[in-house]
């Protein structure tokens, strides 16, 4: 039996995403409904420019005041698209408070104050759905948070921002400049006009601390997370890593210690194998790989962004938590039960490429070599090149602690034969 009242949506923002979820809750209205077991109705559209016009979108619905629209009381579902930290945070707790639960896509805020909202979910028995936040269409969070509930999690890795993804991949193969790629992405609309937040890895970031509280049961905040762009990766890097069989991506890292008793979570440019299955994501397309005790390894692929994608998982939240509405329950809320410390990334331990500009004559190998020995990193291979008196030394290490590969950088920029330090890159997935 399907009921008559129409569970009634209050949409945040009518950007990209926000227009594309209106226009398939109009178009697919009957197939929701039956879906769901009650027909959904748009019952309010908040935006900031209310003379644009959004196909679609009745005028009527359309409101300045986004305050008095999550206020309304009748408003069963809230949905967040609006992004940004404030005024979202408090529209969500405003929400909560009037008795709408809520499904947001919004990053930056989970990544800041997940356990805020959390807990003004639980205080006011709503539900916080965010599939959408990480990994645009690709069914990730869900999984993560009930179909492996029951496993042990202690690794994801992954691609999770699709416009570094499609630089970086053009640069591997058609052997672009990083800003040459950067101007493709940037006509072809994968990358913003200001392409910070993609490029210096804070996008990544953000949903590494997500997946990783949600992996690990445990809170991971923004600051948490080490953090490195890649605007520095170079031809001569994928030269070095393709001599290597290898490629390089931006990753996102979070890890549990080999004792369980700590985490860690990291977004950085690394050289990955070309047998890895990573390595083969291209374009701007997203993939997460996850190691699990029981499922093993798992990976999970797709588009990781634009409006129709990431209006796919928004429109799966909204089914999900209209259902829990009609059952008069809530799916699940935080876990956080571990409560493990964060480790610094100087406490990370995996392998480096190390690119040296150096002196072309007799002792230095042997010098440079001494450093490592002196800072307890051990040095797998050595390739040099020389002419004219100025060479190149590439050393890939062994698995070392980052803090001990740092010194030994430090020591190297010391001696008097080493010219500079090109690269330093971390090689992942072996």
């Amino acid at each position: 039996m399907m009921r008559t009242r129409p569970l009634k949506v209050a949409l945040l923002g009518c950007g990209v995403v926000g227009s594309e979820v209106a226009r398939i809750m109009t178009t697919h209205a009957d197939d929701l409904a039956a879906r769901i077991g009650a027909p959904v109705e748009l019952a309010g559209v908040a935006v900031r420019r209310p003379d644009k016009v959004r196909a679609g979108v009745p005028a009527e619905l359309i409101t300045t005041d986004a305050t008095a629209l999550v206020k309304r009381g009748d408003i069963d579902v809230v949905v967040e698209v609006i992004g940004g930290v404030e005024p979202a945070r408090t529209l969500i707790k405003t929400a909560f408070e009037h008795g709408a639960s809520v499904v947001s896509a919004n990053k930056a805020l989970l990544a800041q104050d997940g356990a805020g909202l959390y807990a003004a979910a639980e205080e006011h028995g709503k539900d916080l759905y965010y599939e959408a936040a990480v990994a645009g269409a690709i069914p990730l969070i869900r999984p993560l948070r009930e179909s492996l509930a029951g496993d042990k999690i202690n690794r994801v890795m992954g691609i999770v921002n699709g416009t570094t993804n499609f630089i970086l991949d053009k640069m591997d193969t058609t052997g672009a400049g990083y800003q040459e790629a950067l101007d493709e992405a940037t006509a072809l609309g994968y990358a913003e006009a200001d392409p910070t937040a993609d490029v210096e890895g804070y996008d990544a970031a953000a949903k590494a601390a997500i997946l990783a509280g949600i992996a690990f049961h445990t809170r991971v905040r923004l600051d948490d997370v080490y953090r490195e762009g890649m605007t520095e990766v170079t031809a001569a890097d994928f030269a070095s890593a393709k001599r290597m069989g290898c490629t390089i991506k931006l990753l996102a890292i979070c890890e549990r210690a080999a004792d369980g008793e700590s985490v860690t979570a990291r977004v950085h440019p690394a050289m990955i194998p070309l047998s890895h299955p990573l390595a083969s994501v291209r374009e701007a397309y997203n993939a997460v790989f996850v190691e699990a005790e029981a499922a093993g390894r798992l990976m999970f692929y797709g588009p990781g962004a634009g409006g129709s994608p990431t209006a796919s998982a928004v429109l799966g939240d909204l089914v999900a938590v209209c259902r829990n509405r009609l059952n008069e329950a809530t799916g699940p809320g935080e876990s956080a039960y571990t409560q493990l410390p964060v480790s610094s990334m100087g406490e990370v331990v995996t392998r480096y490429h190390i690119s040296l500009d150096v002196a072309d004559k007799p002792g230095v190998l042997a010098q440079v070599a001494t450093v490592f020995a002196e800072h307890g990193v051990s040095i797998d291979t050595v390739r040099q090149t020389g002419k004219d008196g100025e060479a190149s030394l590439v050393v890939v290490t062994h698995r070392a602690p980052d803090a001990a590969l740092s010194g030994t950088v430090e020591a190297l920029r010391k001696l008097d034969t080493v010219r500079g330090v090109a690269s330093i890159m971390r090689v992942e997935g072996e």
